[in-house]
């Protein structure tokens, strides 16, 4: 078959670069994640795992895990990466926080995620249903610990407060990309102003851990990546995760390369050396993959950094003596 310069042109746009054989998971189909599915059903919930597209959405709903995505399925903003509708959102489900709760329960979660659609329509961001949530889930699930994955909220006067005052055990906002690439891959966002975000978290609440994650994939150079550890760490974040971008339909941001792996491994090793307590990274890693697990990982390195310090201090305190 003849193919006209045209129409080969129009292929080769079309085409779209195969996987790597790390990135293949398998269809989900077990009787755990059809029971989990049926349960995010009858509350009437939406998640994250499906709006996005999640690879691991098979494991993850086969044990249980699921990201709960609040405040509707349509997003106020466009971003080339992300697959979750962008249109004009429904008005707040004031019956969601109480369904959450129910689920949570039900599935005796030992660890939730709460995350969110961005809302710039709203007075306050969306931050006001975070922390009904938060507190529905506390009273229905006492001893499931709670972790946000919030917008940025663009500068609403008192939202973040808002959720810090519910306090949740984990606060995570992704930077999602490398400060060049923003405008290109997170045009409705500014890295700074993020990254600010992360920083007032900590200022105001120290006991909560704060946790940040950055795709790979979508054009950044490693000096870059690198910087971005930086920046967090200037802003004390505890938590670092680093996972492949993978292109969610020909419509969105395409992959510049698939990453090795070995080039997570060393992004592993590096961002530890940097002195984040706790780093995921790898092809799969999402910001809530085995975040339960990723959780305790954490407040075990926390405790054994506070005692660690403690016995200096009393060394120290003893020598001055």
């Amino acid at each position: 078959m003849t193919v006209s310069p045209a129409n080969s042109k129009k292929l080769n746009q079309t085409r779209r670069v195969p996987k790597p054989s790390w990135l293949r998971v398998k269809a989900p189909n077990s009787a755990e994640f059809v029971s989990t599915r049926k349960l995010i059903r009858t509350h009437k919930l939406n998640t994250v795992c499906e709006e996005a597209a999640c690879p691991n959405i098979g494991q993850c709903w086969s044990q249980g895990h699921v990201t709960v995505m609040i405040l509707g399925s349509i997003c106020t903003r466009a971003c080339a990466f992300c697959n979750v509708s962008t249109g004009r959102p429904s008005s707040v489900n004031e019956g969601e926080p109480a369904e959450l709760a129910k689920m949570a329960a039900k599935l005796k979660l030992n660890h939730m995620v709460i995350t969110s659609v961005d809302r710039d329509d709203l007075k306050d961001g969306g931050a006001g249903q975070f922390a009904r949530c938060i507190k529905h889930v506390r009273e229905a699930s006492a001893d499931t610990t709670i972790e946000v994955l919030t917008p940025d909220f663009r500068n609403k006067k008192g939202a973040l407060e808002q959720v810090l005052v519910a306090k949740p055990d984990v606060y995570n906002h992704n930077l999602e990309t490398v400060p060049r690439l923003y405008t290109e891959v997170r045009p409705g966002a500014r890295y700074y102003h993020s990254l600010r975000l992360l920083d007032n978290v900590k200022i105001q609440d120290k006991g909560i851990f704060t946790k940040s994650g950055i795709m790979v994939g979508l054009g950044e150079e490693k000096r870059e990546i690198l910087q971005v550890m930086d920046d967090l760490r200037c802003a004390n974040v505890d938590f670092i995760t680093i996972g492949q971008y993978l292109q969610p339909t020909q419509n969105h941001q395409k992959v510049s390369r698939f990453v090795e792996p070995e080039e997570f491994q060393e992004l592993e090793r590096i961002a530890y050396s940097k002195g984040f307590l706790m780093v995921s990274a790898s092809p799969l890693t999402r910001s809530s993959y085995l975040a339960g697990d990723d959780f305790m990982r954490l407040r075990t390195r926390r405790l054994a950094q506070l005692s660690k310090v403690k016995d200096i201090t009393n060394v120290i305190s003893e020598t001055v003596s």
